[in-house]
């Protein structure tokens, strides 16, 4: 009986004076007051939130959607804080205790305001875009990303201050530890600096298609702080360095204003001049009627004939697309092709084939034969007068 009246006194006393000096009754308390808030802090943040929908709602503009959807993580802490600051308050705490405890609550004051700042980036973006047009898209994402990244650093500063840690002096040595890396990463610094004139200069954007000397030409997919992604057409992925673009001659196809047409008719030497000229002014009429042409100053069109071959005669077409598209481009370039075919089949003219033409003097004083060898090997045997030709293989003959 009297083991279990001393247990008991000694029980009284570990109550009252609790752990550290405090008392167990208010340590107690303190925690659940601390888990209500951590319980209810999902419910506090959607009361928050749905108030703030309703009013937002009114609204024509999204930034104040936006900035609903991204505060919800830091409405979520909050709670936390401020539990943790009722229940630390409620327990009499000594002096180096309570100075502890004020440590940890400035800290996670700082930690919600760091992270509600972070968030609040997103909204703030909607602004940066619309300067997209005199500034290049990838160069506004960096401006985004370096932002987050300051604002994790200065909180992370803060919160070293906070607990006495000077942070001129670290940075003062990580100086010249960065001295001592930026001789062994030139290439890196060199790199970075040539993303950001490629950005700044607006040599090309993300979708451009792009020829580099003696690099690779393809489809730009990506700019990055260190080299840059450019998908070939047979979808093969090829990272460059940034500084190759400063150092290579760069051809933007996506920034000409026009795709050329450029190709050569042969006509049979049989083709009249008459036939030759209902052929050309049928074709620049077409070319004329049809939207799908460029008709300017810098970008004119051109229907003549051109020069003659061996086999035939040419005739030199060339026009500008108004499109830049590569697909569009290829079904006008169809159209057109088409169509000068049906222009030479109306006017009862043909295309030409390289062929050679052989005279065989078989006896004497009497009229040559003229041999036609065509790519297929068999000759046409032109007689004389006005007789039909004859088509024989050269392997029957003698």
């Amino acid at each position: 009986m009297e083991a279990i009246n001393r247990f008991g006194e000694l029980f009284l006393e570990v109550w009252k004076e609790g752990v550290f000096g405090l008392n167990a009754s208010e340590i107690i308390i303190g925690i659940v007051i601390f888990l209500i808030f951590y319980v209810l802090r999902r419910l506090f943040a959607r009361f928050i939130i749905s108030r703030l929908n309703k009013i937002v709602n009114k609204t024509t503009t999204k930034i104040d959607n936006t900035v609903v959807e991204v505060i919800e993580g830091p409405l979520k802490f909050l709670p936390v804080v401020l539990g943790f600051f009722i229940a630390t308050s409620y327990i009499n705490l000594s002096t180096e205790v309570q100075g502890f405890i004020d440590l940890l609550n400035r800290t996670l004051i700082t930690v919600f305001i760091f992270w509600l700042l972070h968030q609040l980036v997103i909204p703030f973006s909607f602004i940066i875009r619309n300067f997209e047009d005199k500034i290049s898209k990838p160069l506004v994402n960096w401006t985004l990303k370096g932002l987050e990244i300051i604002i994790i650093v200065l909180g992370i500063v803060a919160v070293l201050e906070l607990w006495g840690i000077k942070v001129g002096p670290v940075i003062a040595g990580l100086g010249l530890f960065g001295v001592a890396v930026a001789l062994g990463a030139q290439d890196l610094f060199k790199n970075l600096i040539s993303g950001i004139m490629i950005l700044m200069e607006k040599r090309f954007t993300i979708g451009d298609v792009i020829l580099v000397s003696n690099e690779v030409e393809g489809v730009v997919e990506q700019i990055g702080f260190r080299s840059t992604l450019v998908r070939r057409f047979d979808s093969t992925p090829v990272m460059i360095p940034n500084y190759k673009f400063a150092e290579q001659s760069v051809t933007n196809y996506s920034r000409r204003h026009h795709r050329r047409i450029g190709c050569v008719i042969g006509l049979e030497y049989k083709t009249s001049i008459n036939q030759l000229k209902k052929i050309r002014d049928a074709i620049c009429l077409l070319i004329t009627d049809k939207n799908d042409f460029a008709k300017n100053e810098n970008s004119g069109f051109f229907v003549r004939i051109d020069s003659f071959s061996d086999s035939s005669i040419d005739m030199l077409v060339q026009a500008f697309t108004v499109t830049n598209d590569w697909s569009e481009f290829l079904k006008v370039k169809e159209e057109l092709a088409v169509s000068i075919i049906e222009i030479v089949e109306a006017n009862n003219a043909g295309f030409a084939f390289p062929s050679q033409s052989l005279y065989v003097e078989k006896y004497p004083n009497e009229k040559s034969e003229i041999f036609r060898l065509d790519i297929f090997q068999h000759r046409v045997i032109e007689k004389y007068p006005n007789e039909k030709s004859e088509i024989f293989n050269p392997k029957n003959t003698k």
